[in-house]
């Protein structure tokens, strides 16, 4: 399928959701992107507007991997232990095995791409 490409959207309307990574804490609104096929790597991608002090809990890829693109704001990153500030325009990787988790520390939301993909 050398020529096909997708250009996917997120959807339009956000769902607030809470607890994300298991146990994080404060409220995102979530706005997904259906994949329309089972075929790749990728399982799941979505944008995710975190509200000041949101987090996505600190969790472990078992057997997938994620990438989160900061679109705007500011978040604390945590991985394998370490902490960094993250920015827009900041890729971070999670690879398998790995655990991780984000917290907004501004004011504003943290907006981010987050995918996650299958080994």
């Amino acid at each position: 399928k050398g020529g096909d490409f997708m250009i996917l959207t997120n959807s339009t309307t956000g769902t607030k959701r809470e607890k994300l990574g298991g146990a994080g804490t404060g409220t995102a609104t979530a706005y997904p992107v259906e994949i329309p096929d089972k075929d790749g790597a990728f399982i799941m991608v979505t944008r995710l507007e975190l509200d000041e002090g949101a987090s996505i809990s600190y969790h472990k890829h078992e057997d997938n991997e994620e990438v989160y693109q900061i679109i705007s704001g500011r978040g604390l990153y945590c991985e394998e232990g370490r902490e960094k500030e993250v920015t827009a325009g900041d890729t971070l990787l999670c690879r398998m095995g790995n655990s991780h988790g984000i917290k907004n520390i501004s004011k504003e939301k943290l907006i981010l791409g987050a995918m996650i993909a299958k080994k």
